[in-house]
């Protein structure tokens, strides 16, 4: 019986191998498996979307000096999940492993980074879920890819498309997704694996077609700054003028980064004591500052509405840069993109407070696009993702703030991975 299921798997296989016969399309098998990766990533981010928000709730019920301890436990706890069930890695190892390690992304260490980076962001660490998910659905394109033998650029595409389906189900942004999947392997200033562009735009579709049913997602902004009435051409001054501003803070977060990861690799510490002595130092500064609790999701709503004095904001900013550069230095799991939109956004009112007269909605999206841009390097997406996001429906002012952002960024790039072998 063995035999003949195995030759049925192998003419199964050998079927899914040809092209959809009789089919006058650019339609192949091919698009049913980009369309199939995006359900299964849609699915996957589902999960963990609400597995997250469970874990967040259980753990929001704590508040005051109690966040102190049960961020140093849970700390402790992904430090140990790490140590013992093998260390998953950050974005610096799939952006190389995409680059130099034929496409394959490994999910042998999937659970390790499921379960220490629910337990990370959900305790309120300055970390979002969007690596995590990059990671795993990336991982299951390799693992699909593999199934049904594919090799070289196709091989590598499906791995892409699993990154983008992962990242756009949380954004719920298909092409945003899709372009920040490619423009994050990126190197001297040329998206290499443009011919991953369709499979990423397929299954980034279907995945957030599967995330928007499982946890009932609407169409529209998640942050609302849509009130913006176009005032002339000095808009885009403006927007360069904020962006040259975000860009300098972009440069304080790489300068902070790199301090505590020098403090954090002075002498060699296991993985959980690292991550305990995170957990202490970030449950610290959420007792003081609330608001730089958790990754920002829900927090730049707050701080939008909020009535915020400057001091308090500038306060917001150096401890909210502190927090994610120790989040990122202390071993903890997690991706740094929606909390630099936080940054940015907290920037943009401190400008607001100090020159009332500029435009409010202008000067955050300005500083969101320039400090994300210049830190990770991804100009377009960037511009589409908070265009999405924002319900900012004027693309051109955010594009120029990017651009600043990118070209103002430092010559060895955050990502040292983005960097080629010379």
């Amino acid at each position: 019986m063995k035999l003949k299921r195995r030759r049925k798997l192998v003419t199964y296989l050998n079927i899914l191998d040809q092209p959809v016969r009789f089919n006058p399309f650019v339609f192949s098998r091919t698009f049913l498996l980009w369309a199939l990766l995006g359900l299964i990533g849609g699915v996957i981010a589902g999960a963990y979307w609400i597995g997250l928000e469970f874990l967040t709730h259980q753990l929001a019920f704590f508040s005051g000096w109690e966040v102190i301890p049960v961020m140093a436990i849970c700390g402790l706890l992904a430090g140990l999940i790490i140590h013992f069930i093998g260390d998953p890695g950050e974005i610096h190892l799939i952006v190389n492993n995409i680059r130099f390690n034929k496409g394959k992304l490994d999910p042998k260490n999937n659970p390790s980074m499921v379960l220490s980076s629910l337990l990370c962001v959900a305790s309120g660490g300055s970390l979002g879920p969007e690596a995590p998910l990059v990671q795993v659905t990336g991982s299951t394109g390799t693992w699909i890819g593999k199934l049904f033998r594919l090799k070289g650029e196709e091989l590598r595409s499906l791995s892409i498309a699993g990154m983008a389906s992962g990242f756009t189900a949380l954004f719920g942004a298909p092409l945003g997704g899709s372009l920040f999947s490619l423009e994050i392997l990126h190197h001297k200033h040329a998206v290499e694996y443009y011919k991953a562009i369709i499979p990423a735009f397929v299954a980034s579709c279907f995945s957030y077609l599967v995330f928007a049913l499982i946890i009932h997602l609407g169409l529209g902004p998640i942050w609302d700054l849509s009130a913006y009435e176009y005032s002339g051409i000095f808009d885009f001054g403006y927007a360069v003028l904020f962006a040259i501003i975000g860009a300098a803070f972009g440069w304080a977060f790489i300068i902070c980064t790199k301090f505590f990861k020098s403090i954090f690799e002075k002498r060699p510490i296991p993985i959980y004591i690292k991550t305990l002595i995170g957990g202490i130092l970030l449950g610290i500064i959420a007792f003081y500052f609330p608001l730089t609790r958790y990754f920002g999701h829900h927090e730049i709503n707050e701080l939008l509405s909020g009535n915020f004095s400057l001091t308090l904001l500038l306060a917001i900013l150096i401890f909210k840069i502190i927090a994610i550069s120790i989040t990122v230095t202390s071993g903890w799991r997690g991706g740094f993109i929606i909390p630099l939109f936080f940054v940015g956004a907290t920037l943009g009112l401190i400008i607001h407070q100090l020159f009332p007269t500029i435009n409010l909605t202008l000067a955050i999206v300005s500083c969101m696009a320039a400090i994300n841009a210049c830190v990770t390097r991804t100009p377009m997406s960037t511009t589409i993702l908070l265009a999405t996001l924002t319900g900012f429906g004027h693309f051109i002012p955010i594009l120029f703030a990017s651009l600043t952002g990118y070209f103002l960024a430092p010559r060895i790039p955050f990502i040292g991975s983005q960097m080629g072998k010379e």
